[in-house]
């Protein structure tokens, strides 16, 4: 309903005569989602490492997105009733990390309004503060200088304001201007985003959410399309061709330096006459466009960045071959699930890709759920998984560290018995599963599969997204870089160098067994090859090459 505006007045005047009921939470949800989704790849770009897996804004604008398909349809006019609303769906559809977190701001922001036919200022401030306490609450060890500071800066700058107004619109406004704030301090709290050189993503989405609901209160644009491109590190190139459209014959990807500032409406103008899937990106005066064409266009985009400037570096690569490749390649990935009787224990197991989901399934998995960097499954994801098998006796292994808390929700908000072993890896994942026993006790079984995790070490290797220096490494944008459990531990030029310096730090000479799971980037040549170069490197041990078909990262290492 538009708020009509008398003489002289303005539209937040207009507002404050009206009652913020259960109605108007629904507009203001709506209007958090559509800015937090404007700024979406703002918040992915501010990526800590420099891998192509930034995903903290993904993540948020699904969570919000359930939040929201939870209340758009409800006639609810109780505020407090609607916040409820709102922190269920927020919990059902909770993503990652900053997902899980937000959902558990929005649960404690309904209980501290859970009496409140409309809002005002004294309750707004309590729904605050409850939001607060019970993020805190739902985290092992909150870490300070993330998406938990922001939050408590908020709710600390609220209860100030309440001694000087008892305005909710003012409140709302000193909590954008206090989440702002808190936000570019982040990095004097947390020395890795010092280090390099970015804010708190989580800590910027939740700035956004409040600053789109005070946009909305002042009638400002949320969903204009913005003509501008992304930082370079935002890109996602790397999964691009996966649903080619009709006419996506040729992918083109290209690096130029203009002459001159461009006129950015008109070259989007012109890219879109030539194909789609555009994305561009800058980073120190360098553009990289990348693009889907048809046939006929493929040398379009190169003639027109030609024209504007100078091109240093163009990559062309046919999809319609890769895709057939891919689908040949992933033809040995079908699996046949455990079947699961009442009273036994049934695993639900997170994989990236369907090479590694086969190999869970082959140690007895009972469910799959699809999932991984950048595509978090949500509580509910996890949740459906194993609702519906005959035992109430589940077993849940996230294999990633942004997946353990929507795992641990999952199992919060079920009358089952579950356990949730907190691999944050694949590798610990397999690891677990060789320890798995469906008839066994459960927290004998649970006890067993996280003594068997610790056996493992994880390796993977991707590329560097942008140029950094992190953890004492120097990067370089481009460069193969090589993480140990989890932890940057080197870059180098080339894949062959970067995984025989990743297996030196690993001593993998003290173990038996290198598993290769390659993935998206890497042949199955490819992989077999450089499996050559390990065995004349590590004679002694064993070397296996499983595909995986896992996201961004060529591949997941597994040492034991």
């Amino acid at each position: 309903m538009a708020v009509k505006i008398t003489p002289n007045e303005t539209r937040r005047q207009a507002l404050r005569r009206r009652p913020i009921n259960g109605q108007a939470l629904k507009r203001l949800v709506d209007a958090a989602l559509t800015w937090l989704r404007t700024n979406q790849e703002v918040v992915n770009a501010l990526n800590v490492f420099p891998v192509p897996d930034g995903d903290t804004g993904t993540n948020m604008v699904l969570t919000m997105q359930s939040a929201w398909d939870e209340i758009k349809d409800s006639p609810e006019e109780h505020f407090g009733k609607m916040s409820k609303a709102v922190a269920h769906g927020a919990l059902m559809g909770a993503r990652g990390n900053s997902g899980v977190i937000l959902s558990q701001l929005w649960r404690g922001f309904a209980k501290g309004v859970s009496e409140a036919e409309t809002l005002d200022a004294a309750t707004f401030v309590q729904g605050l503060a409850s939001a607060r306490d019970t993020a805190y609450k739902g985290v092992v060890r909150p870490v300070e200088g993330t998406i938990l500071t922001v939050a408590k800066d908020v709710a600390a700058a609220a209860e100030e304001a309440l001694a000087h107004t008892d305005d909710p619109i003012a409140i709302l406004e000193i909590a954008v201007q206090a989440a702002d704030a808190s936000v570019e301090r982040t990095p004097e709290l947390l020395p890795v985003l010092k280090e390099a050189g970015v804010v708190d993503s989580g800590g910027k989405g939740l700035f956004f959410i409040l600053e789109g609901m005070l946009r909305h209160v002042d009638g400002q644009p949320l969903d204009k399309a913005l003509t501008a491109v992304k930082p370079l590190a935002s890109l996602n190139l790397e999964h691009a061709h996966e649903a080619i459209e009709p006419g996506q014959d040729y992918e083109v990807v290209l690096d130029f330096k203009p002459h001159q500032p461009l006129d950015l409406e008109a070259f989007y103008s012109e890219l879109e006459d030539m194909g789609t899937s555009i994305q561009v990106g800058e980073g120190d005066g360098m553009y990289r466009l990348h693009i889907h064409v048809p046939t006929e266009n493929r040398y379009k985009p190169i003639d027109y960045a030609m024209s504007l400037g100078t091109v240093t570096k163009v990559q062309i690569e046919n999809l319609i071959a890769q895709m057939e490749e891919q689908s040949g390649e992933s033809d040995g990935t079908r699996y046949e699930l455990a079947n699961v009787e009442p009273g036994q224990i049934a695993v639900v197991a997170v994989a990236p890709g369907p090479g590694i989901a086969r190999v869970f399934a082959s140690l007895g998995a009972a469910a799959i759920v699809e999932g991984g960097q950048t595509m978090n499954p949500s509580t509910q994801d996890i949740l459906r998984a194993f609702e519906n098998l005959p035992t109430d006796k589940i077993i849940i292994l996230p294999n990633n560290k942004n997946v353990v808390l929507a795992a641990q929700q999952a199992r919060d908000v079920t009358v089952k018995k579950v356990a949730v072993i907190p691999s944050r890896t694949v590798p610990q994942g397999l690891a677990a599963m060789l320890a798995f026993d469906p008839d066994g006790d459960l927290d004998e079984v649970v006890a067993a599969m996280e003594e068997s995790m610790r056996d493992v070490i994880s390796g993977e290797i991707t590329v560097a997204t942008r140029t950094v220096e992190l953890d004492g490494v120097a990067v370089e944008e481009g460069q193969h870089i090589a993480l140990l459990d989890g932890k940057l531990v080197l870059a180098a030029d080339g894949l062959d160098e970067a995984v025989l310096g990743l297996l030196r730090q690993a001593e993998a000479e003290e173990y038996e067994l290198i598993t290769l799971f390659y993935g998206d980037g890497l042949s199955k040549s490819e992989a077999h090859r450089l499996a050559d170069v390990i065995r004349e490197a590590y004679p002694d041990q064993e070397i296996e090459v499983q595909f995986g078909g896992q996201p961004h990262y060529p591949l997941i290492l597994s040492v034991e």
